[in-house]
């Protein structure tokens, strides 16, 4: 059951305190439907969904719907949401009453369609917490409709590119990636064809017969000049900034292909930012790197190649902070509680897995929590909207010496907590002897404990497994 669309007391408190947004509108109509309460249906149905809340003021206040007025108000607007001339496609939505205040208060949880909807033959979306009529804007309904489309813009195929237009000189270290990660990898010995075959990069589209190289192998092992003719807008923009926030030190503008590109730009963060090592599975680990490798793979792997926004990677004294054009599926900031994984681009995504340059499917989120905080102490900053933003704070934090917001029934458990999250990374062998238990289980059951309820994170195997605080 989808608890999203229920609106429970608590849920309608939390609506009123936190104002209008992405997905949460307000609208007076004490005694009728006003027109723009239909274009934020429409809105709201071509972005992330929402909250429609009738009787409550611009501020928030609530001064609820007349008594008298209710059942017309619920009336029209099913009446006018199954009018084609006025909302298309139609909309199988209701009205719900709530009481707040001793006022009434109309409400309706708007889903995303999968198509694009129409309210008065004209196009709306949701901008922050307003209406926009984008029917006129070519790039804005091109963007919609691409949100919309089920298809992944990498698959676009482009049947006179050839091998000509690719770097073959790239394959030899594809190879030995592939081979580092896997010594029994599959494209050990395959030729250049039979790789892209392998790789999904050479395919032929079953509904209309043609077959060519896609996008994919465009971005993959496209020559400069291919990238630039099949995606002129294709460039990643390096930007180091040391002490004026207006002018820069330093800046690379990448427009190679992604294999080189990622090489690029980690030694560019690897220029600009302060190393710091800590013992990982018995193993002395750059997790500068390790947080760098998941930023990096993120804005190329995972961005909307249909968007001709650049990604831009900047660095300053304090930050790191990534941004790219992104296919949305939610809005808001991203926890690994609140995560669900989507592919943006399932070929690129399962290359840079095949030569060792990122993970399954989600683990990045989970790698960026858990590294950020070992690096720095702090949670990374991950937001989910039309631009997909990271931020990474590059300054440790010093370590709150007050007692655990979280501190249950057990002091064992809060004990256990605490040297986690200060230490960085701990075995249950260091916690066992850093505060005194007599028996190793009862440190592992805590730690089973806090493991079930996400509140640190466990890493490697046997006698190499160590934990770390989420």
């Amino acid at each position: 059951m989808n608890t999203n669309n229920i609106l429970t007391e608590e849920k309608l408190q939390r609506l009123l305190e936190y104002g209008e947004n992405f997905t949460v509108e307000y609208k007076t109509c004490r005694n009728g439907l006003s027109s723009s309460v239909f274009e934020t249906v429409c809105s709201f149905s071509n972005r992330y969904s929402g909250f429609i809340l009738l009787g409550v003021e611009d501020s928030g206040k609530v001064v609820g719907v007349e008594k008298n007025a209710v059942e017309k108000i619920k009336k029209d607007f099913i009446n006018t949401l199954n009018n084609p001339t006025k909302i298309h496609p139609s909309l199988f939505l209701n009205l719900e009453e709530a009481e707040c205040n001793g006022k009434t208060i109309l409400w309706v949880y708007v889903p995303v369609n999968s198509e694009v909807q129409y309210c008065d033959d004209k196009i709306f979306d949701r901008n922050g917490d307003a209406d926009q009529n984008i029917t006129k804007s070519v790039d804005l309904v091109a963007n919609l409709f691409n949100r919309k489309s089920h298809t992944f813009y990498e698959k676009q195929l482009f049947p006179y590119v050839t091998t000509k237009h690719l770097r073959l000189d790239l394959i030899p270290e594809i190879k030995r990636l592939a081979l580092l990660k896997n010594g029994q990898h599959p494209w050990k010995n395959m030729e250049p064809m039979e790789l892209f075959k392998s790789a999904g990069l050479y395919e032929e589209n079953l509904l209309t017969g043609q077959k060519g190289f896609n996008l994919a192998a465009v971005l993959l092992f496209g020559k400069d000049t291919t990238i630039q003719s099949c995606l002129p807008a294709y460039k990643t923009d390096a930007i180091f900034r040391d002490t004026n926030p207006d002018r820069y030190d330093d800046r690379l503008i990448v427009e190679t292909n992604l294999i080189e590109s990622y090489d690029l730009l980690m030694q560019f963060v690897q220029k600009h930012t302060d190393d710091r090592f800590f013992l990982l599975d018995n193993i002395s680990t750059s997790v500068r790197d390790k947080i760098a490798r998941e930023v990096i793979s993120n804005i190329l792997v995972h961005r909307e190649y249909a968007s001709a926004f650049p990604a831009k990677l900047i660095i300053t004294k304090d930050e790191l902070y990534a941004e790219n054009w992104n296919r949305a599926t939610t809005f808001g900031r991203l926890t690994p509680q609140n995560f669900t994984p989507y592919p943006k681009n399932p070929l690129i995504a399962k290359f840079f897995t095949q030569i060792g340059r990122a993970d399954t499917l989600g683990s990045g989120v989970r790698n960026l929590y858990k590294f950020t905080k070992i690096y720095s102490n702090s949670e990374p900053v991950l937001e989910e909207g039309d631009i997909f933003k990271t931020t990474i704070s590059l300054t440790q934090k010093e370590v709150s010496k007050n007692p655990i917001s979280f501190i249950t029934e057990s002091t064992n458990e809060s004990k256990i907590f605490v040297f986690i999250k200060e230490k960085g990374v701990a075995s249950a062998a260091e916690i066992q002897n850093a505060l005194g238990f007599k028996s190793r289980t009862s440190v592992q059951r805590i730690i089973t404990k806090l493991l079930s309820e996400g509140k640190i994170i466990k890493s490697g195997t046997g006698k190499n497994t160590v934990y770390t605080a989420v």
